[in-house]
């Protein structure tokens, strides 16, 4: 999630995840499932430069571009009426080699920035719509300082605020950072309802470190769920979704999205096809081999904003590119009215009933192998 000055996004791996992967390779072998349920998220691939058409830079454009008070808003995105997202920082912990954002440039927001960021999110052109705010980046756990000064400013600036959500995978790549400074700072504002979204991907993820880690932030008030990737040789079997919904299960963490893998640049060696993300929620979902209330939502993140597969999203299909055409529940003139700067995608088509429909690459299930 962290920001890209060339265009390639060099590897980082936490000295904690480091020595995951060590122990995972001396217990099972350098070459084992389990090794690479950790080396093929954080481990860079020769494959990552090879570029396919439909590949893109970022997972949707969704930036709002619009001056306030006679200045231009920096740092904040908007895709949905009633949610604001601020990215304070891209730094992060390690660098997930499938990152949606590993592709954005790098960027730390100043402190005018937050407080004009804020200003404008409780502003009265938004206030009486916004009443939530995602904080992501990178990874906002990864600076105090920055988070605290955001949600400060946010406090003063935007009352319409209730609900607070942050993005970050600090709790399984870093998980001492959840320490009594950070408890403390969320203390101080009982007005917020805090969420935490992880992105956990594998079961063994689950080490007493981090569930550790995650009790002390539920102690401290916060709402957890996880929303992760489908990806190819570390998490696209039946067995490994469900003793990872298992885990979240145990822990009080809610499953939210199971996200199909989308086509960035250099990244589809992690794509399974659409298709075979629907064969596994089906399995899951419909075999009762573990509590309903663990089940996730099926998920596409499109050119046009996350996209829910149920039956009948799947409106059209091109062999040629392969290529999905995929029916939203969004609306253009809903969209354009809540970020008159978005700007239509090319792949964007709208039905006849007004909803836009946008064509989507989908991946294949050719084994995901490494080169040698």
């Amino acid at each position: 999630m962290a920001g890209t000055r060339t265009g390639e996004f060099r590897q980082l791996i936490s000295p904690f995840l480091q020595r995951k992967i060590a122990e995972l390779e001396v217990r099972f072998g350098v070459d084992s499932r389990e090794a690479r349920a950790l080396t093929r998220q954080y481990v860079a691939s020769p494959l990552e430069a090879v570029i396919q058409p439909g590949n893109r830079r970022r997972h949707y454009e969704s930036e709002v571009a619009i001056r306030f008070e006679d200045r231009p808003v920096i740092g904040v995105e908007r895709l949905y009426r009633r949610t604001m997202l601020i990215e304070p920082t891209t730094v992060c912990a390690a660098h997930c080699r499938w990152c949606l954002r590993g592709q954005y440039p790098l960027r730390t927001m100043t402190e005018e920035d937050i407080t004009h960021a804020t200003r404008y999110i409780g502003s009265a052109e938004l206030r009486d719509d916004v009443n939530e705010v995602l904080i992501t980046g990178g990874d906002p756990l990864m600076s105090l300082p920055l988070l605290g000064l955001t949600l400060g400013e946010l406090a003063r600036n935007a009352p319409n605020v209730r609900i607070v959500r942050i993005g970050s995978r600090v709790p399984f790549q870093d998980p001492a950072r959840i320490n009594d400074a950070m408890v403390d700072m969320f203390a101080r504002y009982p007005g917020f309802r805090f969420e935490l979204g992880v992105n956990v991907n594998h079961p063994l993820e689950f080490w007493p470190e981090s569930v550790d880690a995650l009790a002390r932030l539920q102690d401290a008030g916060f709402r957890i769920y996880n929303q992760h990737p489908l990806l190819k040789g570390v998490n696209d079997d039946a067995a490994t979704l469900t003793g990872l919904y298992e885990r979240l299960r145990e822990n009080g963490i809610e499953a939210h999205y199971l996200f199909h893998s989308i086509p960035m640049r250099g990244m589809d060696h992690h794509r399974t096809s659409l298709r075979r993300g629907l064969e596994l929620v089906r399995r899951l979902t419909a075999g009762g081999v573990f509590s309903g209330r663990s089940k996730p939502h099926y998920a596409v993140l499109s050119d046009i904003g996350k996209i829910v597969i149920y039956d009948g999203v799947i409106i059209g299909r091109r062999a040629e590119d392969n290529c999905l055409l995929l029916r939203s529940g969004f609306r253009l003139e809903e969209r354009r009215r809540w970020n008159p700067s978005w700007p239509a995608p090319e792949s964007l088509v709208i039905d006849d009933e007004g909803f836009m429909c946008t064509w989507y690459v989908d991946g294949t299930d050719e084994p995901g192998r490494e080169p040698s």
